[in-house]
């Protein structure tokens, strides 16, 4: 008995390709989190330098916007810890950067909240 298989590959495709492409950009999305979060962490540590030196934290603020290059520095949130009044040489002062990054995958945000918020400290002795 011969069987007519013409369109088993046809089918078989279209079972596989959704899965595929979920997964191809599941493994992009991953990618831009990892990037966007070491982007991040080398910025408040380079932020955090300028605070060990004395600078103001404005400057603080400008300087980790325009060098934050893994996305759109508008919504990035830059906090400085401690208030400027309470800080000595010898003291510790900590930046604190918080960027939201939207997720791109389809049903991911069922299990994660849509956008992902990265949040980085970096820490150092003020001279």
């Amino acid at each position: 008995m011969i069987k007519d298989e013409k369109g088993q590959s046809l089918v078989e495709m279209a079972l596989i390709v959704p899965i595929l492409l979920l997964l191809i950009v599941g493994i992009f999305d991953i990618g831009r989190i990892t990037f966007s979060y070491a982007s991040l962490h080398f910025t408040a540590q380079e932020t955090v330098r300028l605070g060990g030196l004395g600078h103001p934290d404005l400057e603080m603020i400008d300087f980790a916007k325009q060098n934050f290059k893994a996305g759109d520095s508008e919504i990035l949130t830059v906090g400085v810890t401690p208030d400027p009044t309470l800080r000595k040489s010898g003291e510790y002062i900590t930046v604190t950067l918080n960027y939201p990054i939207e997720i791109m995958t389809p049903f991911l945000t069922i299990l994660y909240p849509d956008p992902i918020s990265l949040t980085v400290e970096s820490t150092i002795r003020i001279e």
